[in-house]
């Protein structure tokens, strides 16, 4: 299987973070916007350093909700997964 050219993280603005905390029905989020930040921006540094671009895809918690809403979606890691897959292939950053 051919790796990827590029991919998408979901993202989250220092201001954000706690609304998506409290909205996420498996949150799985570090306490801290520091704590999450400095772990994605590892992730993304690893993923990168193998050839593959990353993408910062936001999810802004009202926006997720409604998201998952209309797809009849938990707001849980699978949806945040498939919101950040959807919105990356369709060039949304």
């Amino acid at each position: 299987m051919e790796r990827p050219r590029s991919v998408g993280i979901a993202w989250y603005e220092p201001g954000d973070y706690p609304r998506i905390r409290a909205v996420m029905a498996d949150s799985g989020l570090p306490e801290s916007y520091a704590t999450w930040q400095m772990s994605a921006v590892q992730v993304e540094r690893e993923v990168a350093r193998s050839g593959v671009a990353v993408a910062r895809i936001r999810i802004e918690p009202e926006a997720f909700v409604a998201w998952c809403d209309a797809k009849g979606l938990a707001p849980d890691a699978k949806a945040r997964a498939a919101f950040v897959r959807e919105t990356h292939e369709a060039g949304g950053a």
